[in-house]
Order: C-alpha cells, then sequence, then structure tokens
C-alpha cells in the first residue's frame, strides 16, 4: 500500500496513504462555506475589491477556484509542483509541444495513441519539429536515437495498445545526460498505481477522460510537472492558448476521481481473470496484459508500479472473428475510448490508430486480428461469459 507525505499543501506534515489522498483532495472542502462536495464556480469572472485589489481570481481563463481545487489534487498526488486542467488529453499535449522549438529533436514511443502520433506528424512536424519513433522498451535503442538535437524522450508506458513497459528511471537518466526532458503518459496506471516524477521524470500528461473521470461522461486532460520553473511555461501557454477545463467538468473530474482507487483495484482484479480466461481460449492467439509473469515488462512493471492496470490487447486466430466479436458483445461494448466503469472494447487498426500508417503499426503488431479491451467493474464473471458467447457465436 502506497503512503504519499502531503508536505506542501496547507502545512501538512503527516503521512497519508494514497487512497485517502485521493478521496480528499487538495484541499478536501470548501473553507468559505465548508461544503465537502467543493463548489462548482460557474463564473467567467471575478468582482475586484477596488483599485490593485484582488480575491486571487480574476478571469476564468487564467484561473478558477473549482479547476484549482483539481489541479493541485493531481499535482499533489503525482508529487509534482504544480497540476494544469485542460479540455482533453490532446490539449494537454498540444501545450507541451509549445515547449520546444523548430528543430528540437524528439524521442517517441513507437506504439502510442494514433491521435499523438497524428499531431505530431500532420500538426508539428510542419513547424519544425523532429520526431523519431522508438521502441522504449528497449533502453539500448533508445540511447541509439539520440542526437545533438534530441530535448525530449517522450513515452507511454504501459503503451497503447501493445502494453510494453519502459524502465522510467533509466529513461530518466538518460534524458538527463544530455540535457533533455523526460515526458510520460501515464493515462493508463495513474498516480495511483505510477507516479514516473518520483522516478525521475520532468513531466506527466494524462487523457483525465480515462481512468481519472472515470465515467465516460466528460473530456479533460492534465499536466503535472516537477519543478516551479518548468510550471511558469506551462502556465504561460495555458492561459494564452485557452484550452483549459471548464468548472462543471473540473467538478465531474474530481468527482470521478474520489472513487479512483476502488475502481482500478476492481478493474485490475476483472483485467487478470480475463487475461487468463482469454489465454485458455482454442480462438485466441496472444494475450498482451503487463500483469501476466511472462510480459516482458513484468519484472520492470513491478519494480516501478504499484500495480498493472486494467488494459488488455489480444490477436484472435482469423481476421474474420474480429466482426464478429465486435457485433456479438453485448455486456461489454464496442466504442472508442478506456477506463470508465463500463468495460469497452476497440479495433485499434480502425478505431484508435488509425492515423498511424499500416507499415508503422504491422511493425509494432496492430493488424486485423488485435483487439484492445478496456475493463470494467462489472462482475467478471459476467464479462468472461459476454466474452464466451461472443466468441463462440463465431
Amino acid at each position: 500500500m502506497d503512503i504519499l507525505q502531503c508536505d506542501i499543501y496547507k502545512g501538512c506534515d503527516r503521512y497519508m496513504h494514497v487512497e485517502t489522498e485521493i478521496v480528499h483532495g487538495c484541499k478536501g472542502f470548501d473553507e468559505r462555506t465548508g461544503a465537502v462536495s467543493f463548489p462548482i464556480y460557474q463564473s467567467a469572472t471575478f468582482r475586484h475589491p477596488g483599485p490593485n485589489r484582488t480575491t486571487g481570481y480574476d478571469y476564468s481563463r487564467l484561473q478558477n477556484p473549482t479547476r484549482e481545487e483539481l489541479e493541485n489534487t493531481i499535482a499533489k498526488l503525482e508529487k509534482g509542483s504544480d497540476g494544469f486542467a485542460f479540455a482533453s488529453g490532446m490539449a494537454a499535449v498540444t501545450t507541451v509541444l509549445g515547449l520546444f522549438s523548430p528543430g528540437d529533436h524528439m524521442i517517441v514511443s513507437d506504439d502510442l495513441y494514433g491521435g499523438t502520433y497524428r499531431l505530431f506528424e500532420e500538426v508539428y512536424r510542419r513547424y519544425g519539429l523532429e520526431f523519431s519513433y522508438i521502441d522504449t522498451s528497449k533502453i539500448e535503442l533508445v540511447r541509439k536515437a539520440v542526437t545533438e538535437k534530441t530535448k525530449c524522450i517522450f513515452i507511454e508506458t504501459p503503451t497503447n495498445p501493445m502494453m510494453k513497459v519502459a524502465d522510467i528511471k533509466s529513461i530518466s537518466d538518460i534524458s538527463k545526460s544530455i540535457g533533455a526532458m523526460t515526458i510520460v503518459d501515464n493515462t493508463f496506471l495513474t498516480p495511483y498505481y505510477q507516479r514516473p516524477l518520483e522516478l525521475g521524470a520532468d513531466m506527466v500528461i494524462h487523457s483525465g477522460t480515462k481512468y481519472l473521470g472515470g465515467h465516460n461522461d466528460t473530456l479533460s486532460g492534465f499536466v503535472v510537472v516537477k519543478e516551479r520553473e518548468l510550471a511558469e511555461k506551462i502556465k504561460l501557454i495555458q492561459k494564452s492558448t485557452g484550452a483549459i477545463l471548464p468548472p462543471y467538468d473540473s467538478w465531474l473530474t474530481m468527482r470521478g476521481m474520489k472513487t479512483l482507487g476502488i475502481r482500478l483495484d476492481r478493474q485490475q482484479q476483472n483485467a487478470m481473470e480475463i487475461a487468463k480466461w482469454l489465454k485458455t481460449n482454442k480462438h485466441v492467439e496472444k494475450v498482451y496484459y503487463v500483469g501476466l509473469p511472462e510480459h516482458e515488462g513484468y519484472e520492470i512493471s513491478r519494480k516501478q508500479a504499484s500495480g498493472f492496470g486494467a488494459m488488455i490487447s489480444f490477436t484472435v486466430k482469423k481476421a474474420e472473428l474480429v466482426e464478429k466479436i465486435l457485433e456479438n458483445v453485448n455486456i461489454i461494448y464496442f466504442a472508442e475510448s478506456l477506463g470508465g466503469v463500463e468495460s469497452l472494447i476497440t479495433y485499434p487498426m480502425m478505431q484508435t490508430h488509425a492515423a498511424i500508417p499500416r507499415e508503422m503499426r504491422e511493425k509494432i503488431g496492430i493488424n486485423d486480428r488485435l483487439l484492445r479491451l478496456s475493463v470494467g467493474i462489472e462482475a467478471v464473471e459476467d464479462l468472461i461469459n459476454d466474452l464466451g458467447q461472443a466468441i463462440k457465436g463465431n
């Protein structure tokens, strides 16, 4: 069981378990009214007491009390100096790219969300940024990819959808040795299971739409930084570009985060049972789940994380099985996204990773037989039975 020290918020110097920190957030309640559910400050602007006087809030693009509580909470959980909330995960990634200049080179996980690849290749390459896509689970390949222009190593771990695990500490050491930055997409594990800043990373990114929100009812994105100097740069970009998270969506995300611990524990438990079941199914060729001892990244994951998460990818033996499985599942929804309480199944080749060139997809294993499963909190017996009847329908 992980314990976090609450030492920079409100002078609190005691240690708390992460489960408690998740529930209570930063302030825990509204100091003005005592409201246990932090209020939604649905206001675009704020009245000044007088000239050169402020309540601390001027205009909601700059800061809003509801968003501020959420940002401080995610910073606290990730053990960072500052957190920033955005309208989506892609808005968060876009803001981070604003830190770099034409000619800068980034080493990127070759297996990553298709929307991130599209942003890099179709938008920011035109502005002079250079990207190398490397299997970041192989440290020697990361070292070989370094150039004199390398300013950042950007990793997903586990990756989406092939579940590769990168050694965060080793990669952070490489970055430090060349004066570059390490950025980790921590969407799949969240700070409940993994805290990259404690392992040497400089910045963490989340699609808060996924596990943090947890209920498939709102979009959000986060950036958390380790150092205040970097925070000032992100703050400038955030307030200038304005892709901030509105008050109501901030409140929805905070409400979802309160149950993050119990949701993830249940989802992981279900995922382990489903992964084991999939391994025994005669129609399934291979199962990609970090929690299986035979997974290549199992030992690294045990070293740097306290859990394996609830994402599973698997390949079936015949491509024609895919369409029928997607048509036959009932409890499991055929839908994009992940991390919510409902179990979702997707077809990466045609959905989440359609933007990635075919040659690159096939090289890393995203083929016409691969399915990705986001395991929810339902009864695991029902989920297994649903998969079973869908596969038998073939």
